[in-house]
């Protein structure tokens, strides 16, 4: 019995119903000129937009979509931890760091030793795009005057010099570009030390306007139904002889299907192709003002999307919270949900999942979410009328007797889920439960 938990996620999603792959059609929106980089992410894969490449001042004014799309081919995913250096100052600068999540801290020498704090950067900000216009097969380009460490848990996007000048080598038209770069006037253009060539063209006090342009996805996302699975085996004695109002054989099946719908929850929120934790839109990933989930931190998170239908946390995220709205003299309402009472914050459920991971360090997140097809929110997925079906979308199979009296049933559950929207779902991270 310790294995059924409320199960609260998987009573709260609208259920969809689907044979196949579940198409989401989205529109890829992206605005050039305001000297961030914009980034897609399917489930925890995170890649680089590659007409926002142009972002980058060698890049600026590059007008081959396909040339664009190589190099966004060529940038490597790297994780980073709280304290890991992404640039290590002193080091050979070798390749462009592009930040696509997370905060980072630009560190100089101080001046009586030890690292100075220069600038915090997040999501959008780059490092080391001069480098793409250093020549390819040239003497090796100065080392890093500064650098980079992760104040959070970081994604980055890295393009190697090599790999880039593989491409500059056999591309005429990038080639050609970066040469006219190297040769034109430059002036230093933003905070992280770039250069970028002067597109004023003698007029002196015209502000660059952003340009903001909509396409549909090339390729939209597809979700395929996943599958949990787990066989079963009892000693026909214990069905012969164990058979009445308690029937062992049946408490088996439903301890065991019970095991799989706790699975079933975990991928749901945990999985790296479609747990809500990975599909996160990045720019609906928000972070604590001072590691403790105040009330402002929950303000923060309602206000971002329309219809919030729940708040999603471990249970000790929520005692976490309770303890910073007594410090604050705050006391939270409650509200009823299928029957129980449950806490709320400004109206919405505040809903309990011990699926919801917890780090070493006493970190995790609080997920807030619109739900339904309707309202172009997250919808749970599956499949139902399966052979040997006794719950929506599981079924229970037998799968005969083996030579030692064996009874075997393949328990199986088919199941996914879809952000259909990117604001329909945000998280608040690295949320501190265990700081006294």
């Amino acid at each position: 019995m310790q294995e059924i938990s409320p199960r609260w996620l998987l009573r709260m999603l609208p259920w969809v119903q689907t044979k196949g792959a579940y198409r989401v059609n989205r529109r890829l929106t992206y605005q050039l000129g305001d000297g961030r980089v914009t980034f897609v992410a399917n489930g925890a894969e995170v890649r680089v937009i590659p007409q926002e490449l142009r972002e980058l001042p060698p890049l600026r004014g590059l007008d081959d979509d396909a040339t664009l799309e190589a190099l966004a081919d060529r940038f490597v995913q790297r994780e980073y931890r709280p304290g890991d250096l992404l640039v290590e100052g002193g080091r050979p600068a070798d390749e462009v760091v592009l930040i696509a999540h997370g905060k980072a801290a630009k560190l100089g020498a101080g001046e009586f030793g030890g690292d100075t704090e220069l600038a915090v950067l997040d999501g959008g900000d780059f490092v080391g795009a001069h480098l793409l216009a250093h020549p390819p097969g040239a003497d090796p380009p100065a080392d890093w005057e500064f650098g980079l460490k992760a104040l959070t848990p970081c994604t980055v996007l890295a393009l190697s010099l090599e790999a880039a000048g593989e491409l500059i080598e056999r591309n005429e038209k990038l080639s050609a570009h970066l040469e006219a770069f190297r040769s034109a006037p430059v002036h230093p253009s933003n905070r992280h030390g770039e250069a970028s060539i002067d597109l004023s063209a003698g007029h002196e006090g015209e502000a660059e306007l952003p340009g903001t342009f909509v396409d549909y996805e090339a390729a939209p996302r597809e979700y395929e139904l996943s599958l949990t699975q787990t066989l079963l085996r009892v000693h026909t004695r214990i069905a012969d002889i164990y058979n009445g109002p308690m029937n062992q054989l049946e408490q088996q099946l439903r301890l065991t299907i019970e095991a799989v719908r706790e699975r079933q929850e975990h991928e749901l929120l945990n999985n790296r192709e479609f747990g809500l934790l990975h599909n996160a839109d990045l720019k609906q990933r928000i972070q604590t003002r001072g590691g403790p989930p105040t009330p402002d931190d929950m303000d923060d998170l309602l206000c971002r999307r329309r219809g919030t239908k729940l708040f999603l946390a471990h249970p000790r995220t929520i005692a976490a919270f309770g303890r910073e709205c007594t410090r604050r003299g705050v006391y939270p309402a409650t509200t009823e949900v299928d029957g129980r009472r449950v806490h709320a914050w400004r109206g919405v459920p505040f809903l309990p999942s011990d699926k919801v991971p917890i780090s070493s360090t006493g970190t995790t997140s609080i997920l807030a979410m619109r739900t339904g097809e309707q309202d172009n929110g997250v919808v749970g997925l599956h499949r139902t009328g399966i052979p040997d079906e006794v719950r929506p979308g599981l079924s229970v199979r037998f799968n005969g007797i083996n030579e030692k009296a064996i009874l075997s049933y393949l328990v199986s559950a088919y199941y996914s889920a879809a952000v259909l929207v990117p604001d329909a779902l945000g998280v608040l991270e690295n949320v501190e439960i265990a700081r006294r």
